[in-house]
């Protein structure tokens, strides 16, 4: 063994020896850490079944049990969706309101990609298995006269009928067993959706770029929010569109993530009216007004804090922390070493709207140490080590630091997993679908309610199986192809549709 190895293997054990002695000694504590098995690769095999009838009852199978779990969602939905007030005339109607908008979610859930892509992939065969798994498919429409219906109606109601769904959900007390402390984690964060060299619409967002700033760019850019549940699952919720047609021409500045965050917090106050939730956020809403607004509606926050958001705080708090040093906390949690210092009750002014306003903070910063083993490429252990601080809605204390931080606030990267998700692995988040903005707002209430749906269907217990064989994107290809293959048994499938079974929710992602 060489010297170098010897010498941190000698630093693991007198770190270890430090620590069991000030865990004996109560400075210390040792957090159970729920050690999730390492999420298994899928095998790299022929994914071939022994006979070519014994492929096709898997596929007929997996089939069925996909309908009950969409089905336990769907009708319910529909019936929301044909509220909308459709403004097209009656006599010239071929296809019912309900079945287009049926048709623009499938394309999500099926992960298609693209209107001329539906229009090429959907067979006969294809047609007719969705219609026994998805009766209200009554009529099969070119995608562009979803195109068409998307640019008249009013599209922001497509998102109020996924966030009524999530209501009945709630109701129903789907989620009671997996919420954070009672709470419901919510986690907020905007990203660009797409840009063009040209501006499409008036309502785009404009910045310049190239190293003279000179070059015009024209961009869509969109608040988004996700309900994050303590087993690691996350759901779609509210989706706010940054655009520019409520400003004066005359004005400079545009809409921004901040200004949108205020309409956000509007949306998700009718949504919890009396619910417990508790906000995580990046460090872009370290600042008074969001602290405010989180106050008055009574939620609990968990904001990332800079060091150049508030510098004041952040000295006052440093200040704290030297002199208060009972206020500090090591944890061994898993292979991650922790050491937590906090300060309660930090003054805070700002103003707002030429006022003068005060808050009480509490701030908490975590120095984290791990090590990693470079067995692949040097061999030798590497020691790392990082830095988090929050603002923190409770004062903090030895009971609720660890389970605040680490489970509350270091949850706000789901939204960013989520989003990068809906980008990369098949909702095709970037495309624009249609150059006309109320369509293109519309395809994206469709892909969130798709996103929606399969998020519940791959982690109910009908399905986990086949989702921890496959993987979540190979399971949905498999359903795709099971539907594009051969013409399944549709009484089966129908039978499956009108069978009513308790869902329940695993962890199988």
């Amino acid at each position: 063994m060489s010297r170098s190895k010897e010498v941190i293997l000698q630093k693991q054990q007198e770190w270890g020896d430090k620590i069991l002695e000030q865990i004996r000694n109560s400075k210390a504590i040792r957090v159970n850490y729920e050690e999730r098995e390492k999420k298994k690769a899928i095998p790299n095999r022929l994914n071939m079944a022994e006979s070519a009838e014994e492929e096709i009852k898997d596929k007929q199978e997996t089939i069925e049990r996909a309908t009950i779990v969409y089905r336990q969602m769907l009708p319910s939905l529909l019936k929301k969706l044909s509220r909308i007030k459709d403004p097209r005339k009656p006599g010239k109607i071929k296809h019912k309101m309900t079945v287009l908008i049926l048709y623009g979610i499938l394309m999500f859930v099926y992960q298609i990609g693209s209107r001329r892509k539906v229009n090429q992939t959907m067979t006969r065969i294809r047609f007719e298995n969705l219609q026994a798994m998805f009766p209200e498919l009554e009529t099969l429409p070119h995608a562009d006269t979803l195109a068409r219906l998307l640019e008249v109606i009013e599209v922001s109601e497509i998102q109020e009928c996924m966030i009524e769904l999530l209501k009945d959900l709630i109701r129903r007390k789907k989620f009671r067993n997996f919420l954070h402390n009672k709470n419901y984690l919510i986690a907020i964060d905007g990203t660009q959706k797409f840009y063009r060299q040209y501006q499409w619409d008036e309502k785009c967002l404009t910045r310049h770029v190239g190293k003279e700033a000179d070059i015009p760019q024209y961009y869509v850019y969109v608040l988004e929010s996700v309900l994050i549940l303590n087993n690691g699952i996350t759901l779609p919720l509210v989706s706010i569109f940054l655009k520019n047609e409520d400003l004066d021409k005359a004005q400079t500045k545009q809409d921004c993530e901040l200004k949108a965050f205020y309409r956000m917090a509007k949306k998700l106050k009718q949504l919890f009216r009396n619910s417990k939730i508790t906000v995580v956020v990046d460090g872009l809403y370290a600042c008074g007004p969001v602290i405010e607004t989180c106050r008055k509606n009574k939620w609990g926050y968990m904001i990332v804090l800079k060091e150049d958001a508030m510098k004041t705080v952040w000295q006052e708090a440093i200040s704290l922390m030297k002199f208060i040093p009972e206020n500090r906390l090591k944890v061994k949690w898993g292979d991650r070493d922790q050491v937590y210092f906090w300060a309660n009750e930090i003054d805070y002014e700002y103003n707002y709207n030429n006022k003068i306003h005060n808050l009480k903070l509490h701030v908490v910063i975590c120095y984290e140490t791990w090590r990693e083993n470079h067995s692949r490429s040097t061999g030798e252990l590497e020691e790392k080590q990082t830095r988090y601080a929050w603002i923190s809605s409770k004062p903090l204390n030895e009971t609720n630091v660890f389970t605040r931080c680490t489970k509350m606030g270091r949850y706000r990267w789901k939204i960013e997993n989520n989003i990068l998700t809906e980008k990369h692995q098949g909702y095709d988040y970037e495309h624009c679908y249609s150059y006309i903005w109320n369509a293109m707002e519309g395809y994206h209430y469709l892909m969130k309610i798709g996103r929606f749906l399969n998020v519940l269907a791959a982690n109910s217990e009908l399905l986990a199986e086949k989702v921890n064989e496959l993987g979540i994107r190979g399971f949905i290809a498999f359903l795709n192809e099971a539907c594009g293959g051969i013409l399944l048994d549709k009484d089966k499938i129908q039978k499956a549709a009108n069978k009513r079974q308790q869902r329940r929710l695993v962890y199988a992602a």
